[in-house]
């Protein structure tokens, strides 16, 4: 008898289910917990309309933090990298969002979903170049001469995000900021007795298209491929002649792209921003993350929409309570999976 069949014939005697019934359970568990909270947030909102409303805010606000957060979870699985500078991209690209739409303010107030839409399209690719070229500086300037020295890159990554929110004030002033929201998406949609709001629907939709496009490239293409080989046996990878270094950089890169447009998304929900936008953010982001499990897509993802779920219920319901029941979401879930909710090596 082999050694798996001896395995499955003690699990068997031991009373546990087979080893690939007990992976199908851990793998699509985590993903109940978002219909599960949708389910029970029904009775205890009470009104339908208001219930179908705060639930979409909280799939929304999912998909935004998700967007921030993803890269974040990338760069600290997969390359051991803790940036607590992540927060500067978020806000920058917010700012340069800004900066987009307000000279483009005739197509932004045009009666026209293509104009509306090119205008944040054209604000969407300058975040992205921004946090293409800045990822760029940034792995190079301060997180290369401390890759493996943990204590060292909280420091110097801090440090970073407090010289980058000094330099907002310098570029664009000390006054908050107005990220015009554009015409087509602004306003509501009525079902039956909910009003839904036309940015949350972009914004759920625009998140689930990231996710699927990083997700297929994480799992479906040769570069996917090295990133996730170069994990599990870096020596072996350049052994084959791939430069995993190169292909690291290119993972904090894409990252901080990411954090950028997730920047432009929120601000264009929060309509006024600071200098501190991204610092507030990353509480969440950092909450996501964990309760993901570093470096999985799929637990940023699952994350992400579990706190934005249970913070808008909160709201509604404790306003107070709302950022405390986001911690308390983390520890249960840690105590459930201390390592998150999808081990660090899987997307």
């Amino acid at each position: 008898m082999s050694e798996a069949q001896d395995a499955a014939a003690g699990e068997a005697a031991a009373g546990l289910p087979p080893k690939r019934l007990r992976d199908i359970v851990e793998a699509w568990l985590p993903p109940l917990l978002v219909p599960l909270i949708v389910l029970v947030g029904l009775p205890l909102i009470g009104g339908l309309p208001q219930w179908l409303t705060l639930t979409l805010a909280g799939l929304s606000m999912g998909m935004m933090i998700f967007l921030m957060a993803a890269g974040l979870s990338l760069v600290f699985g997969l390359m051991d990298v803790l940036n607590f500078g992540h927060g500067a991209f978020i806000t920058f690209g917010a700012f340069i969002a800004a900066s987009v739409l307000v000279p483009l303010n005739a197509w932004v107030t045009a009666e026209s979903l293509p104009l509306n839409l090119l205008a944040v399209l054209i604000a969407v690719a300058a975040a992205v170049l921004f946090g293409l070229a800045m990822g760029f500086l940034f792995e190079r300037i301060v997180i290369r001469p401390v890759y493996g020295q943990h204590l060292k890159q909280i420091l110097i990554t801090m440090g970073a995000l407090i010289v980058a929110e000094q330099l907002v004030p310098v570029i664009w002033g000390a006054l908050p900021v107005s990220v015009p929201m554009p015409n087509a998406f602004a306003g509501t949609v009525i079902v039956g007795e909910a009003t839904l709001e036309r940015y949350r629907l972009l914004a759920v939709a625009f998140g689930v298209l990231v996710y699927i496009a990083t997700y297929l490239t994480l799992t479906r293409t040769r570069i996917g491929l090295i990133i996730r080989a170069g994990v599990e046996n870096r020596d072996m990878v350049e052994a084959l002649g791939y430069r995993v270094t190169a292909v690291f950089i290119g993972v904090f890169v894409a990252g901080s792209a990411l954090a950028a447009v997730g920047g432009v998304m929120w601000g264009l929900y929060r309509e006024i921003i600071t200098a501190h936008v991204g610092n507030e953010v990353m509480i969440l982001v950092f909450i996501v993350v964990i309760i993901g499990g570093l470096g999985s897509l799929r637990g940023s993802l699952v994350g992400a929409l579990l706190v934005g779920l249970v913070t808008n219920y909160t709201g509604f319901l404790a306003p107070k309570l709302a950022l405390g029941s986001t911690l308390l979401l983390m520890v249960l879930i840690l105590l459930w999976r201390p390592t998150g909710l999808y081990p660090a090596t899987k997307t």
